[in-house]
């Protein structure tokens, strides 16, 4: 099971998921990274869930279009990537800045 740290507001949040997971999708289900993780449309267009990776990032594929198109360049060369695009199967850190936010919750 990988082990997930995320870095806010100078503490460190740690929690195991199973591999081959998304955080986003374990986040929207209450599962650790909830609380702690910043995320709202999943689809890698908003990107809330930009984070900047710590360590675990050589196993992660390169960055697709819709990284490249909302990140841009610059952000991608500094170690940011959208984590509701990836698929995590190793230890994974990273690093998110600002308050937590996440989806709004729906009206019955």
């Amino acid at each position: 099971m990988p082990k997930i740290t995320i870095h806010r507001d100078g503490e460190a949040h740690q929690g195991d998921i199973a591999a081959d997971s998304n955080l986003v999708v374990l986040a929207g289900i209450r599962k650790f990274p909830y609380p702690h993780l910043s995320y709202m449309c999943g689809m890698g267009k908003c990107g809330t869930c930009k984070s900047r990776i710590v360590a675990g990032g050589e196993q992660l594929p390169e960055p697709n279009w819709r990284e490249k198109k909302t990140l841009g360049d610059d952000a991608l060369a500094a170690g940011y990537r959208l984590v509701c695009q990836l698929r995590i199967f190793e230890d994974f850190e990273i690093e998110q800045e600002g308050p937590v936010r996440g989806p709004r919750k729906r009206m019955p």
